[in-house]
């Protein structure tokens, strides 16, 4: 009796989550949150957000690269996209006699847009359900690697079954732990091209100081270009393709934007753990982030010290550090935020409720299972901290990587006889100008030493590689340095005379492969206790959705493309913040972007243009009505990693910013949303459009743009404007 009053005292006292609560799947839209969308003040119906056989707003959303988010903005397949999601293809293009990233780029005429070699957009045509499909097959009896080879099966027939024969991208995830699955086609278009972007004083203005915090005062855009061949059609890079003619693309709305007003994102959030248990949350803060941003803060050390030396390898590096830089603030900004906002606590309330259901009559199933969650970080403790100096160790350290990978290349290369070796060496040619292409030895050689020496002092040797452990981790980088894998020249003498004795005797290349099997055994040594692991995680968020039945749940982020909606809000002011510029904390303007000028500063120096067309409030038709320029404001949507580009939309469909930060008091975001401080900061389109016309002087990219303005409700051409003005 006692466990029934618990339970009906829960379900009566929960509180329906916020609308700008969840990551909701497009083909879901109309089922759970239409009416609620249009109660809130959208003005467009379901099919006209997420449609298969007519164009909608997914038709101009696309996946930028597979880490980031892009929106199509005309009818000619221009995309934006944030800076830092363009960084890779700016540095790429820049040179230290054209530095792109320093000074911007902006391609004056078509044929001046740089291929942006190896990047991707890919475009949803669908989605479905095959949820019933796979679980039909399924049964909670079955070992973990019975119920693989199962879904495996049948992922593998639905791809076969959707992609028309290579035509298209077929992906199957699973959802909710796995207790769902959904399948997705994708069109991908591999000829991307750089067209714009602002200089990193606009770009980047902030620096690492700035990032995840407001206010903000960030031009975090760029602007690219896909193309097709004549047909419309994916092909790779010519110069005979032709700008792509997408399904949809929408128009740029300078109207203005008021706290409360409605919008959404849509984009391909990458990864949250909304569902993980206290007892995740706690080994994550205490254990794991610290080593991540340990030896990430070693990494960017190293890496610092060799760019502030050289031009080109600040250019080579710059990417990578960016990266680096900005998970190191957000892991250590996560801590803080979980420990400040109690979010243990608030787990463990919700499984003393969940504990209290699963022994209720019938609920057999679920008795348990979090006494079992408990035990497994108990014993994996370890482990996940050894993984997160290992990940550091393999994302900034090259002559780990190289020689694993190149390596496997050249030994298959040197085992082939003349002929075989000669139709082989494009390809091996192509291999090392790759892997070569960002390369500093002395930066690499110090940043090994510096790694696996920070991984023997912090790993315990339990778990721990015993080929790291073994090594002298002064003296790796002289083993590097004398190494076939040393630099690219030493790569290309192997490629014209290789040599498999030698190969194998290459001590750089026998510790990186050793390393590399070392992490194997880990993997194969926590296989079952991650097996059942996998079980009991799958169950418990299975029991949770039955135990809280009135609860709307929403998937965690999976890369896969995702709707969040809300409204255009404020961030209570804080007394350590200073607020330059604002008079209503929702938005920053150009005035608070020069108060924080600082001339010669790496993270706050500003072009002079900036400054002087700001003392001339030179602003266009892109100012607000109020006056001011804005630069970037705020909404309430919610939103993580791999949103970074996503267009603010709003009730009419139309662009009125691009996602690209959240804010340090909420850095928690991914394990638990927290509903009275998570925000996300927004570049303003209207400063997006003033950069792009006023400052860069690009008018044939406003050209080609749609507009809806205050005199103009319905979208005009950015010519009539032009005119205009």
């Amino acid at each position: 009796m006692k466990r029934i009053f618990l339970l009906l005292t829960f379900l009566l006292s929960f509180v329906q989550m916020r609308a700008d609560e969840g990551m909701w799947l497009m083909m879901l839209i109309k089922r759970l949150n239409g009416v609620d969308m249009q109660k809130q003040g959208l003005h467009l119906t379901p099919e006209e957000i997420y449609s298969v056989n007519n164009s909608s707003l997914k038709d101009a959303i696309v996946s930028f690269g597979g880490f980031c988010t892009g929106e199509i903005v005309s009818d000619k397949g221009l995309i934006f996209t944030n800076h830092h999601c363009g960084y890779d293809a700016i540095a790429a293009a820049s040179t230290p006699e054209k530095d792109f990233l320093k000074n911007g780029f902006w391609a004056m005429k078509e044929k001046d847009e740089f291929n942006a070699k190896d990047l991707y957009v890919r475009f949803l045509v669908r989605m479905d359900d095959v949820t019933q499909r796979i679980n039909s097959k399924l049964n909670n009896n079955m070992t973990q690697e019975q119920r693989k080879a199962i879904i495996d099966a049948e992922y593998k027939a639905i791809q076969q079954e959707n992609s028309e024969n290579g035509k298209y991208t077929v992906s199957v995830r699973d959802f909710f732990n796995g207790n769902e699955f959904y399948y997705f086609v994708y069109q991908d278009y591999k000829d991307v091209r750089l067209v714009g972007a602002p200089p990193s004083a606009l770009g980047k203005f902030g620096g690492d100081t700035d990032n995840w915090e407001w206010p903000r005062h960030t031009a975090d855009f760029s602007v690219f270009r896909v193309y097709a061949d004549a047909k419309g059609n994916p092909a790779e890079y010519s110069p005979t393709n032709v700008p792509l003619k997408p399904k949809h693309h929408l128009p740029v709305s300078l109207k203005g934007i008021q706290p409360g007003d409605f919008s959404m994102i849509i984009g391909y959030p990458g990864r949250t753990n909304r569902y993980m248990t206290s007892y995740g949350i706690d080994n994550l803060i205490k254990k794991d982030y610290p080593a991540w941003v340990q030896a990430s803060n070693l990494a960017m050390t190293v890496m610092k010290k060799h760019m502030d030396k050289n031009k080109a390898t600040q250019l080579d590096y710059a990417s990578q550090y960016a990266n680096v830089a900005n998970y190191w603030k957000n892991r250590q900004g996560t801590i803080d935020a979980v420990i400040k906002n109690n979010t243990i606590a608030a787990k463990q309330a919700e499984e003393e409720k969940f504990n209290n259901w699963s022994y209720l009559p019938g609920n057999d199933l679920y008795t348990g299972l979090l006494p079992n969650i408990q035990a497994y970080y108990n014993q994996i403790s370890k482990r996940n901290v050894e993984r997160m100096y290992s990940s550091q160790l393999q994302m900034n350290s090259k002559y780990i990587t190289i020689p694993f990978q190149l390596g496997a290349l050249f030994k298959v290369y040197a085992n082939q006889d003349l002929n075989n070796r000669i139709a082989m060496k494009a390809d091996v040619q192509a291999a090392i100008e790759e892997m070569y292409g960002d390369f500093d030895a002395a930066l690499e050689g110090e940043m090994l030493n510096s790694l696996v020496g920070l991984y023997q002092k912090e790993v315990d040797r339990d778990v721990a590689s015993k080929t790291l452990v073994a090594q002298d981790s002064q003296n790796l980088s002289l083993l590097a340095h004398a190494s076939i894998f040393a630099n690219k020249a030493s790569a290309v003498n192997f490629m014209l005379n290789p040599d498999k004795v030698k190969l194998d005797a290459d001590a750089l290349y026998q510790l990186s492969n050793q390393y590399i099997t070392d992490q194997r055994g880990l993997i194969e040594r926590f296989s079952k206790v991650d097996a059942n692991f996998a079980r009991n995680n799958r169950l418990y968020l299975d029991g949770l959705r039955k135990a809280f039945p009135d609860k709307k749940f929403y998937p965690d982020a999976n890369s896969t493309m995702r709707l969040t909606y809300g409204k255009v809000d404020r961030l209570p002011q804080r007394e350590d913040r200073k607020y330059t510029g604002i008079s209503d904390n929702f938005y920053t303007d150009m005035q608070g972007l020069v108060d924080k000028y600082k001339e010669g500063d790496e993270e706050f120096d500003l072009p002079k243009r900036v400054i002087d067309m700001h003392a001339m409030r030179d602003y266009g038709m892109y100012a607000d009505a109020k006056g001011y320029l804005p630069v970037n404001f705020l909404t309430d949507h919610d939103i993580t990693g791999g949103n970074s580009g996503s267009p603010v939309i709003d009730a009419d469909g139309n662009l009125i910013g691009i996602a690209f930060d959240g804010n340090s008091e909420a850095l928690s975001g991914d394990i638990v949303f927290e509903k009275d401080w998570q925000k996300t900061i927004n570049v303003d389109v209207r400063f997006v459009m003033w950069t792009i016309d006023k400052y860069a002087g690009a008018k044939r990219l406003v050209e080609e743009m749609d507009f809806v303005t205050n005199d103009y409700p319905k979208p005009v051409k950015g010519t009539v404007l032009l005119k205009k003005k």
